[in-house]
């Protein structure tokens, strides 16, 4: 059933008129800023986050504007209907329940009349003895040495959001184990790692839903004929989170241990499962990750809970619709002033680009209004010395900033400049956006800022497991939010595919040309044919 067309929305076309409104001059935001009370009446906290939209291109009438729209786009009731394991994601007909997988209430969630959890909680407690049968040393390789080094195996949603935990909360991480992420399948990156590794000490882990990505298993292929080459037995060495009677969950191809995932948790809503379960808890010990469970869990709760107006992801989404469909702006970026949030941005650049990348509406009527926006990022203060010219002087686009107050590490409290590190980044952190705000008038144009440039700050208390579950699980929502409001599905991503479906043509052109060697391309295109006869010549033509 389709939703009313947003353009048709009245609450849309008020939307609209007000957008005209916060252009005039007046209403820039160096002005706004120093309106009474401005902070404390365009920022909330909740589930221990301060968010800070004072330096939004908002006012009270626009905020209230969006909060109508919310509540005709009933974003609190869909949001509670996924987490109760509505089938959200109705392109594939299933449930999208990424919350259930750090859900620790007794609660059964029902799917097609079948309670869920218990198969969660089983998950979970299999991963907890694992863990710590690898940490005891019980679970060792084939030559009897314990296990120091983990690769994962795996691409897209099957990393990118471990990858970022691990980053994140590596001072945590006194298991003795190494953590790398083998991706790409591209060779340098296998040649990379191997470079360094000890095969008799390296767990490879797996991950691939249907155990059949390419990439995925080409690199598992590889990694596999590297340790039979060292003499070591493969099976001793490999774990695979996959789904339940996948080839990975095969018993004909014994690994050490095989996990289950399942397909109402998409790849890039994953690491709160299995996925990012079984790498973690080995890293950082099953107690963090629960604990890093817990936060999430603590934030689910708090976008199902909290009303409209003091929900902190549900406002973060409706100011991202105002900035992309009223305001115009194309881009979002995220500037974590918190080294070890690194790589907080790609994750989150994959999670709301493929959710939100769509052009259909959930009933696949064309949709005439833009959905998701680009996201980047880069931490501060290394993003000021990067691309903050253009954020100041040239093409405008939003950006979050998150500020930590207690670092990981307190013990260096070294000063320059009469202040210590820490207190050099809060300096810049609180100087960015204002700056992007205010602006500064010069009659040197070239030293001119204009200004009235979009920002949030978002600040944590500290960057503890649960901190970390907290933040993934703000943006988990916010991107979902954002979707409702468009009346897109954020849980499938077919234009994934497209790419993925030439290429096996050309892979399939690629392994007869390896069989025979006069095999031509004629087939081909002339362009692609260009390409694969450079590839097989070694160099390009003189």
């Amino acid at each position: 059933m389709s939703l009313q067309k947003l353009c048709e929305l009245p609450e849309w076309k008020k939307l609209v008129e007000q957008a005209d409104k916060m252009d005039l001059p007046e209403n820039h935001l160096k002005y706004l800023v120093k309106e009474k009370n401005r902070l404390e009446k365009f920022s909330l906290q909740g589930a221990e986050i301060f968010y800070d939209f004072s330096r939004q291109r908002v006012d009270e009438k626009t905020i209230n504007l969006l909060f109508e729209l919310a509540d005709a786009r009933e974003l609190k009731e869909n949001f509670n209907l996924m987490a109760a394991g509505g089938k959200v994601n109705t392109t594939e007909n299933r449930a999208a329940l990424h919350t259930a997988s750090r859900d620790f209430l007794n609660d059964s969630i029902l799917v097609d009349n079948k309670d869920v959890m218990p198969e969660i909680r089983r998950v979970r407690e299999e991963i907890k003895e694992f863990v710590s049968k690898v940490h005891n040393g019980e679970i060792t390789g084939s030559t009897g040495k314990p296990f120091k080094q983990i690769v994962v195996i795996g691409i897209g949603g099957s990393y990118l959001g471990t990858e970022f935990i691990s980053s994140a909360l590596r001072a945590y991480a006194d298991k003795n184990i190494e953590i790398e992420y083998l991706s790409n399948v591209d060779i340098h990156n296998f040649g990379r790692i191997i470079s360094y590794i000890d095969p008799k000490i390296t767990m490879w882990i797996v991950i691939s839903k249907n155990y059949t990505t390419a990439e995925t298993m080409a690199n598992a292929k590889l990694a596999s004929a590297f340790m039979e080459g060292k003499g070591l037995d493969p099976a001793k060495h490999f774990v695979t989170v996959t789904s339940k009677g996948s080839p990975g969950d095969d018993k004909k191809t014994p690994v050490i241990r095989s996990f289950h995932m399942f397909d109402f948790i998409g790849g890039r809503y994953s690491v709160t499962s299995a996925v990012g379960g079984v790498p973690l808890s080995l890293y950082l010990g099953y107690d963090r990750f629960e604990r890093f469970l817990k936060g999430a869990e603590e934030m689910d709760n708090h976008a199902k809970s909290a009303p409209v107006h003091q929900n902190l992801p549900l406002v973060a989404a409706i100011i991202g619709v105002w900035n992309n469909n009223f305001l115009g702006y194309n881009e979002q970026a995220i500037i974590p002033y918190a080294a070890p949030l690194h790589k907080l941005p790609p994750h989150i650049q994959q999670l709301y680009m493929e959710s939100n990348g769509k052009s259909v509406t959930r009933a696949g009527d064309i949709l005439n209004e833009p959905t998701g926006v680009i996201v980047f990022g880069e931490p501060g203060t290394n993003a000021q010395h990067s691309f903050f010219q253009l954020a100041h002087q040239g093409r405008p686009f939003p950006i979050d900033f998150i500020g930590v107050i207690k670092p990981q590490y307190e013990q260096f409290q070294g000063r320059s400049k009469g202040v210590t590190n820490h207190q050099e980044l809060w300096a810049n952190l609180i100087a960015q956006p204002m700056a992007l705000a205010a602006g500064k008038d010069d009659k040197d144009n070239a030293r001119h800022f204009s200004g009235n440039r979009p920002s949030s700050t978002i600040v944590l208390n500290d960057l503890t497991p649960e901190s970390i579950g907290r933040l993934l699980a703000f943006y988990e929502a916010k991107t979902v939010f954002e979707a409702f409001i468009w009346d897109i599905n954020p849980f499938d991503q077919f234009g994934v595919e497209l790419g993925k479906t030439m290429a096996s043509g050309i892979r399939n052109e690629i392994a007869a040309k390896n069989d025979k060697s006069n095999h031509t391309f004629e087939g081909m295109d002339s362009i692609t044919r260009f390409y694969l006869d450079t590839l097989f010549s070694g160099r390009l033509k003189d």
